[in-house]
């Protein structure tokens, strides 16, 4: 599961892979987490826009009272799933962070990590989208990742994005087979559990 990320100054980080910014600012959000509207690329025919849309989907068939939002999709039923199969056909999107959060269970506390990129680069997070939301995609969390937990955001190189976006490939089959980059992580402060704390100490190590 991924629930929260960081992402600063995406319209400038953006800037080499898409031609417009559609009402995004290059702010700086250490705490991004659900029903936020966070900024994502999407593939119009006259090429890639970043844009703001909210953290959590609901599918267009369901009765909103009744269904809470979805923030995530697991990559290996993505196509079998109703309320996926068909936007990972036609709606891609993938979203712009430089890290994201994950807690690690150690009795009866849970342990916040920050993880990024070895190379510190850009992480781009596969994501599919309806309307003004959209969803992340996960995956079996990498070897040095399970330790923390199971699962992990599906994080493409920045080379892989465009043809993600190109709807001509089957989507769920490139994500598996696209050479995924690095991770590594340190344990950070429980000041991130609170959302409203949005700051650049809470990706300083606390070891």
């Amino acid at each position: 599961m991924c629930g929260r990320y960081v992402i600063t100054n995406a319209v400038t980080k953006t800037s080499k892979i898409v031609k417009s910014a559609i009402q995004v600012e290059d702010s700086e959000n250490y705490n991004a987490h659900p029903y936020q509207k966070l900024p994502v690329i999407k593939k119009y025919k006259n090429g890639n826009t970043l844009e703001n849309l909210k953290w959590g989907l609901i599918p267009s068939w369901a009765k909103e009272k009744d269904f809470k939002a979805l923030i995530n999709a697991r990559l290996e039923t993505i196509d079998e799933k109703v309320s996926f199969k068909k936007l990972i056909k036609l709606n891609r999107c993938v979203a712009v962070a430089d890290g994201f959060y994950e807690w690690k269970r150690e009795e009866k506390e849970k342990i916040p990590n920050y993880f990024l990129r070895e190379d510190k680069k850009l992480m781009f997070l596969a994501g599919i989208y309806e309307e003004d939301q959209f969803c992340l995609i996960t995956e079996e969390a990498k070897p040095n990742i399970q330790e923390i937990h199971h699962r992990q955001p599906v994080i493409l190189n920045e080379s892989d994005v465009n043809r993600y976006l190109n709807l001509e490939l089957q989507g769920s089959a490139f994500l598996k087979e696209c050479k995924k980059p690095d991770l590594t992580f340190y344990e950070i402060s429980k000041d991130v559990n609170k959302p409203t704390n949005n700051s650049i100490s809470l990706i300083q190590s606390v070891n």
